[in-house]
């Protein structure tokens, strides 16, 4: 009986294991270069709002009321970053997002903002160029084991000739 626990209970183990692994990893390195230009002064604006609908409950809509919505250069590193964590879609549920822990240099070189309490969120001074806005929105309904939410992304381009704010959604559509 012994050994059929053991035989049992060892896949569970290294599976369990799996889930708390790094993450996805992209297969090249990070340049700091190519992200230079979130330093760089800019006179762009992105306003967004970032939401998800609540089938579950009683609201159809939950903000992401301060979470942190991140603001990442789109270089060569982040966009295999973003295609291994997100693969075609742009929203994870909570049950299926990796633990990951970027290179220090990435997560050094973008920027970050609270998300206010009607999910709106804004970045200033934003200089051209290809960016990710990334966060996440998580919750536990009453009564519930499991979580529901979960993180989303969006992409933005800003060109320089802009003549107000690029409004941006975060919902994970």
């Amino acid at each position: 009986m012994r050994w059929v626990k053991l035989l049992f209970v060892a896949p569970l183990a290294m599976l369990s294991a799996c889930n708390t692994a790094r993450g996805p990893e992209p297969g090249v390195g990070f340049d700091p270069a190519q992200a230079s230009y979130i330093r760089a002064p800019g006179r762009g604006v992105i306003a967004g709002q970032a939401f998800l609908r609540d089938v579950s409950g009683k609201s159809n809509v939950r903000y992401a009321a301060g979470e942190t919505v991140r603001l990442i250069p789109a270089t060569t590193y982040a966009q295999e970053r973003i295609k291994k964590f997100y693969g075609s879609v742009k929203f994870l549920p909570a049950a299926s997002i990796p633990k990951v822990d970027p290179d220090t240099q990435y997560a050094s070189l973008t920027r970050t903002t609270t998300v206010e309490s009607n999910g709106r969120f804004t970045f200033e001074n934003v200089a051209p160029g290809r960016y990710y806005l990334t966060t996440q929105l998580i919750w536990k309904p009453k009564d519930s084991t499991s979580s529901e939410g979960g993180a989303m992304y969006e992409e933005v381009t800003l060109t320089g000739a802009e003549n107000g704010p690029v409004k941006v959604i975060l919902s994970g559509n």
